[in-house]
């Protein structure tokens, strides 16, 4: 199988259209009365309309047939996942885990939307502001059914075994040391290969982004173009009798929806409101080189701000390999006391 190909930037404008028809992407405007090859115009969007040009969000997708075809919602019961943090006793004390036992197959089939757990949070989605942080285990792939959320966004971290994503943008492996962003309203749908587990991180306020550079210049930390978005595939299938499966994370819960063609449907999409996959070796690593253990924000990748400058929702922080060097200074990190939880 030949290697799937992306487009590099992080937050740019991306322009995608399926080799197989060529063309179909609109000249000179977004939503004529005649789209190429007969395709809807849909557009996709992760902001107000309003919002200003450096935080407007939003992608124009050219599709075989439009995604509100699909029968009504229906609730669906996922015992593992929950956002309500309040229904236990505080406990301010460290905690541990040991990695989460993945079903065996031979007993159990779990997909990857079956095999979320909530393993803690804060704020409420219902009021689109704070976090939450699951852990998946599965051993099979998700078919005939995709999923999207209308909370926030997924930041997803494989700790055992490669995902095989397929979204409306195309199609993206991510493997162990990568992580990708599912962004709020995208769907998706996740295949594996065998017994696979990692983490997902959803922001409820806001998009993930870059973190400032402030004094470290112009580079460095996570670099755009080392961020991939995947290039536009599409699949004509029909599922008969309303046999696809359409989940949605709404307020918290799972809902369904049927209809008997695949979601997948996109021939072409322009736009900077999209997906995303980065390598974690792709991290420029700073540090001091004369005395003192700098703060741990150095160590950023994406982070998710609140409306207080400077204060994230959530951060997503790696420690990678690197070279070390302070004089008169104890080289682990220090201990200290803060404000905010770390996982």
């Amino acid at each position: 199988m030949a290697p799937l190909r992306y487009l590099s930037g992080f937050g740019s404008e991306f322009a995608s259209e399926d080799p197989r028809c060529p063309g179909s992407l609109p000249k000179g405007q977004n939503n004529p009365q005649k789209c190429p090859y007969g395709l809807y115009a849909e557009q996709l969007s992760g902001s107000a309309f309003t919002a200003p040009r450096t935080h407007n969000r939003r992608t124009w997708l050219y599709r075989i047939l439009p995604s509100a075809v699909h029968t009504p919602f229906s609730p669906v019961e996922q015992p593992y996942l929950t956002h309500d943090w309040k229904s236990s006793d505080p406990n301010p004390n460290q905690m541990r885990w040991h990695p989460f036992p993945i079903p065996h197959i031979n007993k159990e089939k779990v997909d990857w939307v079956q095999g979320l757990h909530t393993i803690c949070g804060a704020g409420d989605p219902c009021a689109r502001h704070g976090i939450a942080v699951y852990a998946y285990m599965c051993n099979t792939s998700m078919v005939d059914t995709c999923m999207y959320t209308s909370d926030g966004d997924f930041l997803i971290v494989p700790e055992r075994g490669t995902l095989h994503i397929t979204t409306e943008f195309g199609k993206m492996d991510v493997v162990n040391n990568e992580i990708c962003v599912i962004q709020q309203g995208m769907r998706f749908s996740v295949e594996v290969d065998g017994e696979s587990r990692g983490y997902v991180m959803e922001v409820f306020d806001a998009h993930f982004e870059l973190p400032c550079l402030g004094p470290i210049g112009a580079n460095g930390l996570a670099n755009p173009r080392d961020f991939l978005t995947p290039v536009a595939w599409y699949e004509d299938r029909k599922v008969p009798h309303g046999g696809y499966t359409v989940i949605n994370k709404y307020q918290g819960k799972l809902f369904q929806a049927h209809q008997d063609q695949s979601p997948f449907n996109v021939v072409a999409w322009h736009g900077n409101y999209v997906p995303y996959k980065y390598n974690l070796e792709n991290f420029c690593v700073v540090n001091s080189v004369s005395f003192d253990h700098l703060d741990p924000s150095i160590f950023t990748v994406l982070t998710c701000q609140s409306v207080k400058p400077g204060v994230a929702i959530g951060d997503f922080v790696i420690i990678p390999p690197r070279w070390e060097v302070q004089a008169n200074t104890f080289r682990p990190p220090y201990y200290h006391s803060r404000c905010n939880s770390s996982l």
